[in-house]
Formats: structure tokens, C-alpha cells, sequence
């Protein structure tokens, strides 16, 4: 054991406190060198808030004082599968999707021109020289016909065909030379199934190119229209269609146009998760007539027919109280040649005289016939030419005749 004398630990202490003397202080000096740096950052910080007229607030200020805690720029990694999808579709579509304002005039006691009511609708411009595909109800009754383009531009457009069994009409405007328009394409509307994702794009309230999505919720639905017309296979959806919607394009994830938005099922006028569109299946073939021809090519029977009713049936002794009774049949059509018979004991019916003892048409091509609607729209599809299978109520008999449409 080392022994130290009096004056060498007297020594040794005083060494050892001026040293924690000077460490203590050179500690003190920096801290408060360091706090009033930190004070002054700050009163430069806030001097520079006061002069961005008082609208920072504290949290704003963290976040641009600690940049990590901030919410990064969104890239394409950001969005899942789903959404990018969505992103794609709106962007390939949107700029072919217009907005169709009408306007019906009428006169007013003096025999001038006034404006009665006005209306609107989508479409989908199908043709870079200005076709545009929307429905027959959009426009009906119209006087005049406005197409907005999604670059606020508007231009007056007419009909080159409508086709009310369908509800599908084909307009046409007039683009300023060099404007290059986007299109929307066709798909295939038979591959469709049901809870397959779809997409609309239309005017919803004239607010223009909204976009919605949902699924295909039924297929092959016969739905009567506004113009008492009951167009088959139609396509049932839950994406949201509104006033507005109407002849604007239902797509698929590719952005095809595999229906065209016509109608919703509602109590109320607004969408209820139940909306109707024709499928592009029939739309193809109805385009094609209209832009040929102006109107759409069908077969037909060269009959005169009735809706029949309980009245009639027990008035003429018919035992079946829905189809379509035929009142004639013009001579020496293909009607005729095929088999069906028209009536012979004429009767007044309301201001008409219709002739009965007819056949009853009970069905066509495996379509039930109960109406008018029903009679119609089992022609929508047929061309001249086409043979058709018919069965006909005949003396409390069915009777089952092939026959060939004329035009």
C-alpha cells in the first residue's frame, strides 16, 4: 500500500477541483449557446409566419419543420390493381364521352318561336368524323341538338337515324378541321357475365363525365321503355346511373363500350342500384342500318293486329284471353303464303272496325306473345328474309306455321 504525505493530497484535491470547475463551466457555455441559437431559429420562424398573413397553424408548421412526418408525392405504386384500372379506363374514355343538351320549341299566340322545355343526355362519339351514339328518348321531340366536347366546345348536331324498338339513335356534328376526336370502341357484349366489373362515364345532373363503377348484376333482361318498346337482353347493372346517364357508354376494364346506358328501375327518379343498358351486341347491328340506311332494316308480316283482350276473347269466342289476334292478312304476302288467316266478321271497336275469327298469335321463336310490346320486339332482330316459327291459336287449337318476313 502506497502512502501520500499531508501536502501531496492537498495538492492532488486542488488539482481535481479546478479541473470539475473549468468542465462545469465549458458545459454551462455550450448549452446556452446552443438554447439561443434554438431561440432565435425560432423567432425567425415565427417573424416569417406573421408575415404569411396568420394562416400557419402549428400543425402545418411541424410538418415543415419535420419533413419525414409529411405525405409523400402518390406515384403508380401508390394505387392498388383496382384503382389503376379505374385511373386507365377514365383517361382512354373520358374525352369521348360528350354531353347532349336539346331544346324543343313551340309558338307562342303571336306565331313567334319560344323556347318550352330543354333537356339532356350523354353519347359516345363512335367515329372520328362526329357520330355520336346516345338514345332516342335523349333527343325526342327535339328541335335542336347540342353536342359539348370535354374541352367545354359545343356544336349543333342532326339525326342520321333513330330507331325507337331499340331506343338507340345515331347523330352526327360537324368538328372544325384538324381536331383529332377520341372514339370509344365497341366489345363484345355476348362474353359478358354476371359480377364482371363494369364502368360508366356520362352527365349524371349535367355533371359532366362523372364516372362510376360497379358490376353486371343480370343478363338477358326484357325491359319495357319509355317508348312502351320492350327491348330484350338487356344488360343489368348496380353502377350508378342517374338522370343524365341516359346513351352514355357501360365499359369493360379494357374501355370498350359493351352497352349503352338507357334506363334505371326507381321509385323515385334517382338510382336505386338497378340500371339497364342495351347491349352492344344489338347496338353494332343497329348502327350499322342507321348510318347505311337512316333507319333499320326488319322483317316484318304484312298483317293488321289487335291487342286482344277478355272482352274481345268472349265477345269472339276465343278461349285464350293474351296474344295478338290478326284483324287481316294482305293478299298475296308471305303472311298469307305461310298459313296465318285474318277475321272475317267485322266489328267496330272504339272508332275502328276490326274483323275477327282470326288466328291469335300465342308465340314466336320460343317468345312468349302476350302484347303489342311483346310482338314488336320479337322482330328486333330479324331481317327480310328470315324464316320464323309462329304458333297461332286457331278453332281452340294450336297450330304451328314457318314463315318467311317480308320487308
Amino acid at each position: 500500500m502506497k502512502l501520500y504525505t499531508r501536502g501531496q493530497l492537498v495538492v492532488f484535491l486542488s488539482v481535481a477541483f479546478s479541473a470539475a470547475i473549468v468542465l462545469t463551466s465549458i458545459i454551462f457555455t455550450t448549452a446556452y449557446k446552443l438554447k439561443k441559437t434554438h431561440d432565435e431559429s425560432v423567432v425567425s420562424v415565427n417573424k416569417s409566419d406573421d408575415s404569411d398573413s396568420g394562416l400557419l397553424k402549428t400543425e402545418d408548421l411541424n410538418l415543415q419543420l419535420n419533413p419525414s412526418d409529411a405525405v409523400p408525392v402518390a406515384n403508380s405504386s401508390s394505387y392498388t390493381q383496382d384503382e389503376l384500372q379505374n385511373i386507365n379506363v377514365y383517361q382512354l374514355c373520358n374525352e369521348a364521352v360528350v354531353n347532349i343538351n336539346t331544346q324543343v320549341v313551340g309558338y307562342d299566340w303571336f306565331l313567334e318561336p319560344v323556347v318550352q322545355d330543354s333537356g339532356s343526355g350523354s353519347g359516345s362519339i363512335i367515329d372520328k368524323r362526329g357520330y355520336v351514339l346516345t338514345n332516342v328518348h335523349v333527343i325526342q321531340g327535339a328541335s335542336k341538338i347540342f353536342i359539348s366536347l370535354f374541352d367545354g366546345t359545343q356544336y349543333e348536331a342532326t339525326v342520321v337515324g333513330a330507331d325507337l324498338d331499340s331506343d338507340l339513335a345515331v347523330l352526327k356534328f360537324d368538328p372544325p378541321s384538324g381536331m383529332e376526336l377520341k372514339t370509344i370502341s365497341f366489345g363484345d357484349s355476348k362474353e359478358l357475365k354476371v359480377g364482371q366489373k363494369v364502368i360508366a362515364i356520362g352527365n349524371p345532373f349535367g355533371m359532366e363525365r362523372t364516372m362510376t363503377t360497379g358490376i353486371v348484376s343480370g343478363l338477358g333482361r326484357p325491359i319495357q321503355n319509355s317508348n312502351k318498346r320492350i327491348i330484350r337482353n338487356m344488360i343489368q347493372t348496380d353502377t350508378a346511373i342517374n338522370p343524365g346517364n341516359s346513351g352514355g357508354p357501360l365499359l369493360d376494364t379494357k374501355g370498350r363500350m359493351i352497352g349503352i346506358n338507357t334506363m334505371i328501375l326507381s321509385s323515385s327518379g334517382s338510382s336505386a342500384g338497378v340500371g339497364f343498358a342495351v347491349p352492344s351486341e344489338t347496338a353494332i347491328r343497329i348502327v350499322a342500318d342507321l348510318l347505311r340506311y337512316g333507319k333499320v332494316q326488319r322483317g316484318s308480316l304484312s298483317i293488321s293486329i289487335i291487342q286482344l283482350n277478355r272482352r274481345i276473347a268472349q265477345y269472339a269466342d276465343i278461349d285464350v284471353s293474351a296474344g295478338v289476334l290478326i284483324s287481316q292478312v294482305e293478299k298475296g304476302s308471305t303472311a298469307e303464303r305461310g298459313g296465318l288467316k285474318g277475321g272475317t266478321k267485322a266489328a267496330y271497336y272504339g272508332n275502328s272496325v276490326i274483323y275477327l275469327g282470326g288466328d291469335v298469335i300465342t308465340q314466336i321463336d320460343n317468345i312468349a306473345i302476350t302484347s303489342l310490346a311483346d310482338f314488336y320486339s320479337a322482330f328486333e332482330s330479324k331481317k327480310p328474309g328470315d324464316v320464323i316459327s309462329v304458333i297461332v291459336r286457331r278453332n281452340k287449337k294450336n297450330v304451328s306455321l314457318n314463315i318467311t318476313l317480308s320487308e
